[in-house]
């Protein structure tokens, strides 16, 4: 009796044994985050999956917090230049959609967002204008012939390839030189008597190219208001001569011509100078009604966001768009098919010639993928809602350019051998842009080292999208907590993750 009452007991044990072994395996499984992990780095991996993972009993803490809501991602990408459509145009068909399905398809970066020139701007082969006939106050004469051979064609064929279609935001450089002070395509003011055929000339753009086939989604007044030190194209604008304009002559126009649904932006030039013109711009409901946002580049420091001036324009309008619409690795000529060259601090900007003395600290030699990450990364972080890089493609003298102002785009052709390398910043523009969807929610997102940087976002499908910059020369072991669950993976030293946390 007391043996079979014995065994009862042990089979007993074994049970509640099985029943807590299965529990504590099932927590287990319910409580690992669901992710795919994509790298880039100085090693050689270039958006490669990545399952194999180094452990450390003192990981990184990444915490997320999907609760902590900030701002909704417009998106990222490149932009149609002249340069860029006239490489393209030298390539086979074969390159040519090579390059185009690696920008725009779902397999590549998928750019959601981009940008391109209204009339001519640096990275043209020549100077030109919509409106060549002087004083043609209404325009009947407006053109846009120059476009049809390169540009246009070359957005086409994006649109063809993209599936999730993508927004365009057009710039000019320069209003026609008839309408300024200097009649010139550098530099000068637009004339005051000529404010409302300006605006009849973006009126005028936009419908040409609907009737090509192209919506477009935002302009901006003009492309750096301040001048470019009177190099290229560029028309001068002041915050009050901005902001007079689209609230009395822009804005009223396009709303007229039933065009009230394109995206105004204003400023468009660097980061350091944003208080000025937000104060301006959205100093009241009469002057902001017509902007919807501000645009901005990076050129004022190689390495510095300016997190106070981005906080600054998001509390100061905290509904309307804040877009990086241009950045690139200027003043030097593409390094070709020389990965290692990316990563190194070696490159210069226009600053470590040019820049004032008091200025000079802003730009020192940089790394360009650091110089990429970091800046999109920390925008993300800064309420920035949208990110673009400047030309697409150029060639291997980083042009063509007609004031031979050479630079370097994510991709780099060669057009007399028909080849195309992808440099490593097209593998860093795809790990936001491909993993980032318009519409998705910057979230919260901390991580327990200075060292390495980060950030999040949810995607409209659910996913959440981190990533994760290591610039150090150590590999680093990170653990993800999301609410009760987390993961552990590791990142590479020198190299960029882009994690994707699967809804469950």
């Amino acid at each position: 009796m007391e043996k079979i009452k014995f065994v009862k007991t042990y089979f007993k044990f074994l049970i509640i044994i099985v029943v807590m072994t299965f529990s504590l395996h099932s927590c287990k499984v319910t409580n690992t985050l669901n992710v795919e992990v994509y790298e880039t780095s100085a090693e050689g991996n270039s958006l490669k999956k990545v399952d194999q993972f180094s452990k450390d009993s003192n990981p990184i803490i990444i915490t997320l917090n999907p609760n902590e809501k900030f701002q909704t991602i417009t998106g990222f990408g490149g932009s149609f230049t002249e340069a860029s459509a006239s490489v393209l145009n030298r390539l086979s068909k074969k390159n040519r959609k090579k390059i185009l399905d690696a920008y725009f398809s779902e397999d590549g970066a998928n750019y959601s967002l981009t940008r391109t020139h209204i009339a001519s701007c640096d990275f043209s082969l020549s100077n030109y204008t919509y409106a060549k006939v002087e004083n043609d106050l209404e325009l009947k004469n407006f053109t846009i012939e120059d476009d049809k051979d390169d540009i246009i064609p070359m957005i086409l064929q994006a649109k063809s390839i993209s599936k999730d279609g993508f927004n365009i935001i057009a710039s000019p450089w320069s209003c026609p030189p008839w309408m300024k002070d200097n009649k010139k395509y550098v530099g000068g003011k637009l004339l005051p008597e000529y404010n409302d055929t300006f605006a009849l000339y973006f009126s005028k753009y936009l419908d040409a190219y609907k009737k090509e086939g192209i919506d477009i989604w935002g302009v901006t007044v003009i492309n750096e208001p301040h001048g470019n030190g009177n190099n290229w194209e560029s028309t001068l604008f002041s915050p009050i001569e901005m902001t007079d304009f689209v609230q009395n002559h822009l804005g009223p126009k396009l709303e007229k011509d039933g065009w009230g649904d394109i995206k105004i932006l204003g400023y468009d030039q660097n980061r350091a100078g944003i208080k000025e013109w937000v104060d301006v711009m959205y100093k009241d409901e009469n002057t902001s009604k017509y902007y919807d946002g501000l645009a901005i580049h990076w050129y004022e420091s190689t390495y510095e966001v300016f997190p106070e001036e981005l906080q600054y324009a998001h509390q100061k309008a905290p509904n309307k768009y804040l877009i990086q619409t241009e950045a690139c690795v200027d003043s030097e000529i593409p390094h070709w098919k020389d990965d290692a060259w990316y990563w190194k601090k070696e490159a210069t900007d226009w600053g470590w010639d040019w820049a004032s003395e008091k200025d000079k600290y802003l730009h020192p030699k940089y790394a360009p993928v650091n110089r990429y990450a970091a800046d999109i990364i920390g925008c993300l972080n800064n309420w920035v809602d949208g990110w673009i890089d400047w030309n697409m493609v150029l060639d291997t003298q980083g042009g063509p350019n007609w004031f031979k102002n050479w630079c370097v785009a994510p991709v780099i052709v060669d057009t007399e051998k028909d080849e195309v390398y992808f440099t490593p910043l097209y593998y860093v523009m795809a790990h936001f842009s491909k993993f980032m969807r318009p519409g998705a929610i910057k979230i919260g997102c901390t991580i327990s080292n200075s060292e390495l940087i980060s950030t999040a976002v949810q995607n409209p499908d659910g996913s959440i999208a981190v990533v994760i910059f290591n610039p150090t020369e150590n590999s680093q072991t990170v653990e993800i907590k999301l609410e009760d669950k987390n993961t552990i993976v590791s990142i590479y030293k020198k190299a960029l993750q882009t994690i994707i946390i699967k809804p469950n």
